[in-house]
């Protein structure tokens, strides 16, 4: 092919991740000749959930293709009549298997959202801003039989902002993805794509979380803690157990707090060593955490202010990672 040479392209994504990507290969002098993302499913009530990308895909006059196993025969049988010289992947959401990936002329390349070989895995932007990483980024890499270690086609990096949670930086990453799989398209249809193989020796992991890797440790660092608050929005989300008074310990979930290393306090981790209006400090393993804004199970998120004005949180009361233990801080249940 020469530079001046389109692709037809294949898209297999799922996710909001995609969205971006998607629509600049739709725009772009490439073909995109189809779209394969998740079955559509049913949510609480039986309401009707399709993939984000469906409608958009339905709307350029795209066939789309929902297979519950995209590795079974059937759809591979499927995919080969799109006659694709490129599949694009991005949140797709099923791992593609060595008989898929030999199918397109060019092979499959997946666009990563981190600065691979970091954070190899489901979760890269958790585990970016979990990690106190100063930048991050998208790489577009080959697809191989191994989780995330093809060789790389191209990448990009970014800063992360010192208050940038999960939420915020996925969205910018995306739209830096969107441009990233352009040039890489292209350099790919030009023939002057150069893989560059990864470092092993460098890799991290990055595995989907589950939603007890929310609960706080109050041993750890403000600085650790304050991390994992952003990390976790919006999504697993960090919380606590509050036990102030007689009555059942409540949940909240913190939403925006504010590190405080050093600050010295005799208390244990996890007890509150200041409160007062619109104040509420938290011992941690090297100093204290303010928490700035909460949301209580069932309501709301809401300012400090407003929390403490329909609730007492004497000092001496505690924040405890487990309902049922109050007496002692509990620690984290998944590894960071």
């Amino acid at each position: 092919m020469d530079a001046a040479a389109a692709l037809k392209v294949l898209f297999l994504g799922t996710g909001s991740f995609a969205e971006p990507a998607f629509d600049a290969l739709l725009q772009s002098r490439n073909a995109v000749v189809g779209l394969v993302t998740q079955p559509d499913r049913g949510g609480p009530g039986r309401h009707h959930h399709e993939p984000p990308l469906k409608a958009a895909a339905v709307a350029a006059g795209l066939p789309v293709l929902q297979p519950e196993n995209i590795n079974a025969p059937e759809s591979l049988d499927r995919l080969r009549e799109f006659t694709a010289d490129l599949y694009v992947v991005a949140a797709y959401g099923q791992m593609l298997k060595r008989d898929l990936l030999s199918i397109p002329r060019y092979g499959a390349v997946n666009l990563h959202a981190s600065l691979l070989p970091r954070h190899r895995g489901a979760a890269p932007v958790h585990y970016a801003i979990l990690s106190g990483d100063a930048e991050t980024g998208v790489t577009v890499f080959q697809i191989e039989r191994r989780l995330d270690a093809g060789p790389i086609l191209g990448m990009v990096r970014t800063a992360i902002g010192p208050r940038e949670t999960t939420g915020d930086l996925e969205p910018r990453l995306a739209r830096l993805a969107a441009e990233l799989i352009l040039d890489v398209a292209d350099r790919i249809a030009a023939g002057t794509a150069t893989p560059v193989p990864q470092d092993d020796a460098f890799a991290t992991l990055a595995p989907r979380m589950p939603k007890s890797f929310g609960e706080i440790d109050w041993t750890r660092t403000s600085a650790e803690i304050e991390r994992k608050v952003r990390a976790l929005q919006p999504w697993p989300k960090a919380y606590s157990f509050l036990q102030a008074g007689e009555g059942p310990p409540l949940r909240l979930t913190l939403l925006d707090v504010a590190p405080l290393p050093g600050f010295a306090a005799d208390a244990q981790p996890g007890e509150v060593i200041a409160s007062g209006p619109g104040e509420l400090r938290i011992r941690t393993g090297d100093g204290a955490l303010a928490v700035e804004r909460l949301q209580p199970a069932g309501k709301r998120d809401m300012v400090i202010a407003e929390f403490l004005r329909g609730r007492a949180v004497p000092p001496g009361s505690r924040f405890c990672g487990d309902r049922a233990s109050t007496s002692k801080p509990s620690g984290e249940r998944d590894s960071e």
